[in-house]
Protein backbone atom coordinates (compact mmCIF):
# COMPACT_ATOMS: atom_id res chain seq x y z
CA UNK A 1 0.00 0.00 0.00
CA UNK A 2 1.09 3.32 -1.09
CA UNK A 3 2.37 5.68 2.04
CA UNK A 4 -0.08 9.01 2.43
CA UNK A 5 3.53 10.49 2.92
CA UNK A 6 5.26 12.09 -0.48
CA UNK A 7 8.20 13.37 2.22
CA UNK A 8 8.96 11.51 5.03
CA UNK A 9 12.37 12.34 7.01
CA UNK A 10 13.44 10.45 10.10
CA UNK A 11 16.59 11.74 12.47
CA UNK A 12 18.14 13.45 9.12
CA UNK A 13 21.97 15.45 9.34
CA UNK A 14 23.77 17.25 7.31
CA UNK A 15 27.15 19.11 8.09
CA UNK A 16 29.43 21.19 6.32
CA UNK A 17 33.41 21.52 6.31
CA UNK A 18 35.04 24.60 6.91
CA UNK A 19 38.67 23.91 7.11
CA UNK A 20 39.08 22.34 10.16
CA UNK A 21 35.54 22.60 11.70
CA UNK A 22 32.21 20.70 11.06
CA UNK A 23 29.21 23.00 10.55
CA UNK A 24 26.30 21.27 11.51
CA UNK A 25 23.44 22.26 9.26
CA UNK A 26 20.38 20.12 9.68
CA UNK A 27 20.40 18.29 13.26
CA UNK A 28 17.75 15.27 13.83
CA UNK A 29 15.05 16.45 11.49
CA UNK A 30 12.00 14.50 11.62
CA UNK A 31 9.16 15.58 9.69
CA UNK A 32 6.21 14.37 7.30
CA UNK A 33 5.04 16.13 4.01
CA UNK A 34 1.52 14.41 2.79
CA UNK A 35 0.46 13.80 -0.86
CA UNK A 36 -1.62 16.44 -1.84
CA UNK A 37 -0.98 19.41 0.45
CA UNK A 38 0.75 22.59 0.45
CA UNK A 39 3.93 22.79 2.77
CA UNK A 40 6.21 25.95 3.88
CA UNK A 41 9.47 26.07 5.76
CA UNK A 42 9.97 29.14 7.77
CA UNK A 43 12.36 30.67 9.77
CA UNK A 44 15.81 32.88 9.78
CA UNK A 45 18.62 32.70 7.06
CA UNK A 46 20.60 29.40 8.22
CA UNK A 47 17.97 27.74 10.05
CA UNK A 48 18.64 25.09 7.37
CA UNK A 49 16.01 25.64 4.91
CA UNK A 50 17.89 25.38 2.21
CA UNK A 51 19.63 22.55 3.11
CA UNK A 52 16.91 20.11 3.54
CA UNK A 53 15.42 21.83 0.00
CA UNK A 54 18.53 20.34 -1.34
CA UNK A 55 17.83 17.04 0.23
CA UNK A 56 14.23 16.64 -0.79
CA UNK A 57 15.41 18.15 -4.67
CA UNK A 58 18.24 14.86 -4.43
CA UNK A 59 21.00 17.35 -4.76
CA UNK A 60 22.67 16.60 -1.68
CA UNK A 61 22.74 13.91 0.49
CA UNK A 62 22.16 13.38 4.44
CA UNK A 63 24.71 12.16 6.35
CA UNK A 64 22.78 10.15 8.77
CA UNK A 65 19.18 9.21 9.11
CA UNK A 66 16.58 8.54 6.13
CA UNK A 67 15.24 10.75 3.66
CA UNK A 68 12.24 8.90 2.00
CA UNK A 69 10.38 10.70 -1.26
CA UNK A 70 7.63 8.60 -2.66
CA UNK A 71 8.60 5.60 -0.20
CA UNK A 72 12.48 5.37 -1.75
CA UNK A 73 15.14 6.21 0.97
CA UNK A 74 17.03 8.71 -1.39
CA UNK A 75 20.27 8.19 1.15
CA UNK A 76 20.68 5.00 -0.07
CA UNK A 77 20.65 5.23 -3.69
CA UNK A 78 23.97 5.89 -5.87
CA UNK A 79 24.44 9.34 -7.39
CA UNK A 80 22.78 8.02 -10.70
CA UNK A 81 19.71 6.74 -9.03
CA UNK A 82 19.25 9.86 -7.21
CA UNK A 83 19.71 11.67 -10.44
CA UNK A 84 16.95 9.76 -11.83
CA UNK A 85 14.75 9.92 -9.08
CA UNK A 86 15.09 13.95 -9.43
CA UNK A 87 14.29 13.34 -13.16
CA UNK A 88 11.23 11.37 -12.41
CA UNK A 89 9.66 12.06 -9.32
CA UNK A 90 10.71 15.37 -8.64
CA UNK A 91 10.33 19.12 -9.57
CA UNK A 92 12.21 22.08 -8.71
CA UNK A 93 12.19 25.73 -9.17
CA UNK A 94 14.05 28.55 -7.79
CA UNK A 95 13.89 32.36 -6.43
CA UNK A 96 14.11 34.39 -9.45
CA UNK A 97 12.13 33.51 -12.43
CA UNK A 98 15.28 34.01 -15.03
CA UNK A 99 16.71 30.67 -13.30
CA UNK A 100 14.08 28.80 -14.25
CA UNK A 101 13.16 30.07 -17.98
CA UNK A 102 15.19 29.70 -21.32
CA UNK A 103 14.66 32.71 -23.07
CA UNK A 104 14.05 30.95 -26.70
CA UNK A 105 10.93 28.64 -25.62
CA UNK A 106 7.34 29.94 -25.43
CA UNK A 107 5.31 28.29 -22.49
CA UNK A 108 4.39 25.88 -24.51
CA UNK A 109 8.14 24.55 -25.19
CA UNK A 110 8.79 24.70 -21.31
CA UNK A 111 6.37 22.38 -20.73
CA UNK A 112 7.00 19.95 -23.51
CA UNK A 113 10.74 20.20 -22.67
CA UNK A 114 9.61 19.08 -18.81
CA UNK A 115 7.36 16.22 -20.06
CA UNK A 116 10.42 14.75 -22.05
CA UNK A 117 12.55 15.37 -19.72
CA UNK A 118 10.13 13.36 -17.77
CA UNK A 119 9.95 10.71 -20.46
CA UNK A 120 6.23 11.18 -21.16
CA UNK A 121 6.45 10.17 -24.88
CA UNK A 122 2.46 11.46 -25.73
CA UNK A 123 2.23 15.03 -24.10
CA UNK A 124 0.12 17.10 -26.08
CA UNK A 125 -3.11 16.64 -24.10
CA UNK A 126 -0.92 16.79 -20.59
CA UNK A 127 0.36 19.91 -21.98
CA UNK A 128 -2.94 21.74 -22.67
CA UNK A 129 -3.92 20.27 -19.53
CA UNK A 130 -1.33 22.04 -17.53
CA UNK A 131 -1.92 25.56 -19.40
CA UNK A 132 -5.03 25.63 -18.32
CA UNK A 133 -5.06 24.69 -14.81
CA UNK A 134 -2.25 27.15 -14.40
CA UNK A 135 -4.29 29.98 -16.75
CA UNK A 136 -2.12 30.27 -19.35
CA UNK A 137 -3.39 28.55 -22.34
CA UNK A 138 -3.80 32.02 -23.57
CA UNK A 139 0.02 32.78 -23.18
CA UNK A 140 1.13 29.30 -24.93
CA UNK A 141 2.76 30.45 -27.72
CA UNK A 142 4.91 33.68 -25.86
CA UNK A 143 8.50 34.18 -24.59
CA UNK A 144 9.34 34.79 -21.09
CA UNK A 145 10.15 38.32 -21.79
CA UNK A 146 6.86 38.62 -22.93
CA UNK A 147 4.70 37.40 -19.76
CA UNK A 148 4.69 39.15 -16.67
CA UNK A 149 6.59 37.85 -13.12
CA UNK A 150 3.68 35.56 -11.99
CA UNK A 151 3.02 34.02 -15.41
CA UNK A 152 6.49 33.25 -15.38
CA UNK A 153 6.44 31.91 -11.87
CA UNK A 154 3.66 29.72 -12.92
CA UNK A 155 5.69 28.78 -16.68
CA UNK A 156 8.65 27.58 -14.33
CA UNK A 157 6.04 25.86 -11.86
CA UNK A 158 4.29 23.72 -15.02
CA UNK A 159 7.77 22.86 -16.12
CA UNK A 160 8.49 21.65 -13.01
CA UNK A 161 5.00 19.84 -12.34
CA UNK A 162 4.05 18.35 -15.45
CA UNK A 163 4.29 14.50 -15.30
CA UNK A 164 3.53 14.43 -12.24
CA UNK A 165 6.06 14.48 -9.80
CA UNK A 166 5.40 13.36 -6.59
CA UNK A 167 6.62 16.29 -4.82
CA UNK A 168 7.74 19.98 -5.84
CA UNK A 169 10.21 21.87 -4.31
CA UNK A 170 10.41 26.07 -4.49
CA UNK A 171 13.08 27.90 -3.20
CA UNK A 172 11.30 31.69 -1.67
CA UNK A 173 9.42 30.90 -5.28
CA UNK A 174 7.82 34.29 -4.64
CA UNK A 175 10.76 36.50 -3.08
CA UNK A 176 11.06 38.77 -6.48
CA UNK A 177 7.20 39.12 -7.12
CA UNK A 178 5.05 42.18 -6.00
CA UNK A 179 2.02 41.51 -3.85
CA UNK A 180 -0.35 41.42 -6.54
CA UNK A 181 1.19 38.72 -8.96
CA UNK A 182 1.88 36.15 -5.72
CA UNK A 183 -1.73 35.11 -5.24
CA UNK A 184 -1.65 33.45 -8.49
CA UNK A 185 1.56 31.73 -8.14
CA UNK A 186 -0.49 30.53 -4.43
CA UNK A 187 -3.22 29.63 -6.90
CA UNK A 188 -0.99 27.65 -9.08
CA UNK A 189 0.34 25.65 -6.02
CA UNK A 190 -3.06 24.98 -4.82
CA UNK A 191 -4.29 23.82 -8.27
CA UNK A 192 -1.33 21.21 -8.17
CA UNK A 193 -1.83 20.23 -4.54
CA UNK A 194 -5.33 19.25 -5.53
CA UNK A 195 -3.85 17.00 -8.05
CA UNK A 196 -1.72 14.88 -5.57
CA UNK A 197 1.49 16.67 -6.02
CA UNK A 198 3.16 17.40 -2.31
CA UNK A 199 4.31 21.47 -2.74
CA UNK A 200 7.09 22.23 -0.33
CA UNK A 201 8.37 25.81 -0.49
CA UNK A 202 10.81 27.64 1.69
CA UNK A 203 9.76 31.34 2.08
CA UNK A 204 10.23 34.37 4.48
CA UNK A 205 6.88 36.09 3.49
CA UNK A 206 3.74 35.34 5.86
CA UNK A 207 1.33 35.89 2.95
CA UNK A 208 2.71 32.57 1.67
CA UNK A 209 2.56 30.52 5.19
CA UNK A 210 -0.64 31.85 5.89
CA UNK A 211 -1.96 30.15 2.68
CA UNK A 212 -0.19 26.50 3.60
CA UNK A 213 -1.46 23.08 4.76
CA UNK A 214 1.09 23.07 6.79
CA UNK A 215 3.79 25.36 8.62
CA UNK A 216 7.20 23.98 9.62
CA UNK A 217 9.33 26.34 11.59
CA UNK A 218 12.82 26.02 11.54
CA UNK A 219 15.82 26.88 14.32
CA UNK A 220 19.61 26.43 14.12
CA UNK A 221 18.79 23.37 12.10
CA UNK A 222 15.89 22.01 13.84
CA UNK A 223 12.47 21.39 13.48
CA UNK A 224 10.66 23.77 16.23
CA UNK A 225 6.87 23.41 14.97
Amino acid sequence: MRSPDAVACRSVERAYHLDAAEVPALRGVDLTIPRGSFTALVGPSGSGKSTLLRLLACVDRADRGQVLIDGTDVTRLSRGRRVRMRRKRIGFMFQSPADNLLEYLSVRQHLELGAQLRGLRRSGSEVTAMLERLGLLDRADHLPHQLSGGEQQRTAIGFAAIGPPAVLVADEPTGQLDHGTVDSVLAAFAVLASTGVAVVAATHDPVVAGRADQVIQMRDGQVVT
